[in-house]
């Protein structure tokens, strides 16, 4: 087991993010357990706690996601960290001197274009990134809007820069902890859907889905993690892979919001209790809202076939 002191710890803030969560959350992780799936990687809150407590056997663990940049980044930092962290300073340093001119003219004359390039009119490819987008990509969530990862119709970052008296930017230590930890674990790391993950478990594999939330209302909509959003069609598919992986005897772990379309697909859901899924309320902390005022406590889902630990509502 890893100590706190050691341990690595998420190197990006992301919509939803999971840290705050895991103590409920661990009351669902299963006891034995084959391969590990997160393919909604974001943060990666997860398989980080998991790796601190020593639940993941070598090059069993596969975490993928659609957003191609997230992936590259994460592709960077486990092969080439100190290329990443020498990038990430220099970036660190300009900031310093004058925040508002180095974010804008980062995100719009080197990110935006770096990530052309890379691309090339092409399918994004994440191998392709370079440990210089993936130091701005650090960069721009660290001071960007509450670490929003936003792209316009155009697919091009648009996240405004965050108001932040001292952020941190290049954490070095922890990011060669990060890694450390990826190489350890023999971790696989690609960009793909999160239905592929039903071409990949196996009966006895945990898998933990962290899609974007359904909106509580229509003012709390936020879809713009890739250009073609995360909307009802979406949940309905995913509410189906959900069940087949259950199906299947895989122990699936699932978190969302609590509206009305989601308790519809979980909570009560004839299909779902098929398959022994449930869905219990859980208080969490939301971070994302314009309005200082109405972050706080909300209720939120944790979607399992999972039994619950002793103390677990």
């Amino acid at each position: 087991m890893t100590t706190a002191s050691s341990a690595a710890r998420p190197f990006l803030k992301w919509a939803g993010g999971k840290r705050q969560l895991l103590p409920q959350l661990r009351r669902f992780y299963p006891q034995r357990f084959g391969a590990y799936h997160e393919p909604f990687l974001g943060s990666g809150a997860v398989f980080f706690d998991l790796v601190s407590v020593g639940s993941l056997r070598r090059g069993a663990a596969s975490l993928t996601d659609v957003n191609a940049d997230l992936v590259g980044c994460w592709l960077r930092l486990r092969d080439d960290p100190d290329a990443v962290i020498a990038e990430l300073r220099q970036l660190d340093a300009g900031y310093r001197e004058a925040p508002d001119t180095h974010y804008y003219r980062v995100r719009d004359e080197l990110f935006n274009p770096g990530r052309a390039a890379v691309w090339n009119g092409g399918a994004p490819a994440a191998e392709r990134y370079t440990p210089a987008l993936a130091a701005m990509f650090i960069y721009l969530n660290r001071t960007g809007f509450n670490g929003l990862f936003r792209l316009n119709s155009k697919g091009k970052f648009n996240v405004p820069r965050g108001r932040y008296p001292n952020p941190r930017i290049c954490d070095a230590e922890n990011l060669r902890r990060v890694a450390d930890a990826l190489s350890a674990a023999a971790a696989r790391v690609a960009h793909r859907p999160y239905a592929a993950v039903f071409e990949d478990a196996h009966s006895g594999d945990f898998i933990y889905l962290d899609p974007p939330y359904a909106p509580l209302s229509a003012t709390a909509r936020f879809t713009g993690y890739t250009p073609v959003g995360f909307g009802s069609g979406d949940q309905q598919r995913l509410q189906q892979v959900v069940v087949a992986l259950a199906a299947r005897g895989c122990h699936v772990l699932l978190s969302n919001s609590t509206a009305p379309e989601i308790a519809a697909l979980y909570d009560g859901s004839a299909e779902a209790e098929r398959v022994g899924i449930r869905a219990y309320t859980v208080p969490a902390r939301r971070a994302i809202n314009s309005n200082a005022g109405r972050r706080g406590a909300v209720p939120e889902y944790i979607i399992t076939n999972i039994p619950a630990r002793a103390g677990c509502p």
